[in-house]
């Protein structure tokens, strides 16, 4: 398979959390309208390919990740035509389009769970889901141990009917798991994929990418089974190649959410025939250290290598505490559990860091990530506590501050109320968010945005070749790219000399009186 089909080996995608992207008609939720009128914006900005979060029909339990109808669009979006639409008119700006299944999970307000729950026990209704008996004398345990992917969580993740009968889901009790072991289940998802890519979609993103196969005794967790009961069993890889074999048909593209520790294991979900790619998350939740990041680049690089598949790179996503908070924290990593209210942090030391961070991840060999608003350097949104609306928050019995602090609306325009997003936003917006509007940020050379809209013109001059690590001072990575372009990054506590270069193409910070990189800076060099 040739160009221009492999566009996505080294694309540049923009995440659209459609409900805090832009409001169009006012009402304090983004939907599709304010994308539509958004586009130029994002044509500008440079980006291949949009992928949208979840806007299916749907109760918003979570986020809209619990879909009650994969052929609707949520009324607080619009509709499936305006979906179309903006399909299409991102593609005449040259912009592809990503839409986002969940397949572990439905809501509890899918038909299919709704026929469930009426059918009884024992109906075949039932039997796309994963429903037992209890254990305990009279049923009134849950049928197994099994842990909520909700981290901090210690709720089960089974609820018991008035019947008797106990249904698993490993989010939510709104988010009933589907049984992949029926062949209806499969043969669903086989037809939705194709629905989308009738419509015009480029790819998918698959959520939970590794969870949807299930031991089919469901046994217990603690006794330690080998394999795991429901994270990365080798059924998925039969699943993945059926929707590879459709995706082909339409020149179609797969990024899976895989969650593994395993680089090989990992690495079999990027098989020629199964997913294009998926979300590095070693690269992701890296500390903003040297040494770490070098490691995690080079295990991303070497794990990809034998199936052929481009890495991905990414900073940040709706899930995780916003870049330049995180830089700005004593702990730069990013662990779920270690999220808490009020963490201390240095603003302005966290985006210098994450503009030096953009920097690196456009330079890397693959595809980047930009999760909406990291372009503009917005920080993590402290909530006050009645406004949160993550489940993750109050499945933890409200100590973790949840992600809706990465979620809140867009500021667009300094002087409009709200920042220009459009009606009151769902979430508040914090007091200065203002000062980080585009409409300042495009007039400013030294904004967030400029250097977001520069490092990806210049990007393509990077060449499609691997990296070559240069030698460097302790505390500095430097790589070369095929295109002739140095990458010099500072991650140490004094400035450091440049190596001999002929140009300056592209700086995350202002150099030294003596023309040295300081520290928490980047630069792009021609050699």
């Amino acid at each position: 398979m040739g160009q221009p089909t492999e566009w996505w080996r080294s694309a540049v995608i923009y995440q659209v959390y459609v409900r805090s992207f832009a409001d169009g008609d006012g009402d304090g939720t983004g939907d599709l309208a304010g994308v539509r009128a958004r586009l130029p914006y994002l044509a500008e900005l440079g980006v291949d390919a949009l992928w949208f979060n979840p806007w299916y029909l749907s109760p918003m339990k979570d986020g809209g990740y619990d879909v009650a109808d994969y052929r609707a669009i949520d009324p607080a979006f619009g509709t499936l035509a305006e979906a179309e639409k903006l399909i299409a008119e991102a593609r005449e700006l040259g912009i592809r389009s990503i839409v986002d299944v969940v397949p572990n999970h439905v809501s509890d307000q899918h038909p299919w769970f709704q026929a469930a729950l009426n059918a009884g026990p024992g109906s075949p209704e039932r039997e796309l889901f994963h429903f037992r008996r209890g254990r305990g004398k009279r049923g009134e345990l849950p049928p197994n141990d099994w842990p909520s992917q909700f981290v901090g969580s210690a709720e089960p993740v089974w609820t018991r009917l008035p019947d008797g009968d106990w249904y698993l889901h490993l989010f939510t009790p709104q988010q009933p798991d589907l049984n992949w072991a029926h062949p209806a289940v499969r043969r669903e998802h086989e037809d939705i994929l194709r629905f989308w890519f009738e419509r015009g979609v480029a790819g998918v993103r698959i959520d939970s990418a590794a969870l949807l196969a299930k031991d089919p005794a469901l046994p217990d967790l603690a006794d330690g089974p080998d394999p795991h009961p429901f994270v990365d069993r080798d059924e998925l890889h039969d699943i993945y190649r059926s929707w590879r074999a459709i995706a082909d048909e339409y020149d179609g593209v797969f990024v899976g959410e895989v969650w593994l520790p395993d680089t090989e294991r990992f690495a079999r979900y990027l098989r020629p025939d199964e997913l294009h790619t998926a979300f590095n998350f070693s690269f992701l939740t890296c500390p903003w250290d040297a040494g770490r990041l070098r490691t995690s680049i080079d295990t991303t690089l070497a794990g990809h290598a034998p199936v052929g598949a481009p890495a991905t790179w990414v900073l940040c996503n709706h899930d995780i505490t916003r870049t330049v908070t995180r830089y700005g924290r004593t702990d730069t990593g990013f662990a779920f559990a270690a999220k808490a209210f009020g963490t201390p942090g240095d603003l302005d030391l966290g985006t210098r860091r994450a503009r030096a961070a953009a920097l690196l991840s456009l330079a890397l060999p693959g595809a980047v990530y930009v999760y909406q608003g990291e372009e503009l350097g917005l920080p993590e949104a402290e909530i006050p506590r009645e406004r949160i609306e993550d489940p993750m928050h109050f499945r933890s019995g409200g100590t973790d501050p949840g992600r809706d602090g990465c979620r809140v609306p867009l500021p667009w325009a300094a002087g409009a109320p709200h920042a220009g997003f459009g009606g009151e936003p769902w979430l508040p917006q914090p007091a200065d968010w203002a000062s980080y509007a585009v409409d300042r940020q495009v007039v400013d050379p030294g904004s967030m945005l400029s250097l977001y809209r520069e490092g990806i013109r210049l990007r393509p001059l990077l060449g499609d070749g691997p990296l070559t690590w240069l030698p460097a001072p302790e505390g500095v990575l430097a790589f070369a790219r095929a295109g002739g372009v140095l990458c010099v990054v500072n991650l140490a506590d004094t400035a450091v000399d440049l190596p001999e270069h002929t140009a300056l193409l592209l700086a995350s910070g202002p150099l030294d009186g003596a023309g040295r990189l300081p520290e928490d800076t980047a630069v792009w060099l021609r050699s």
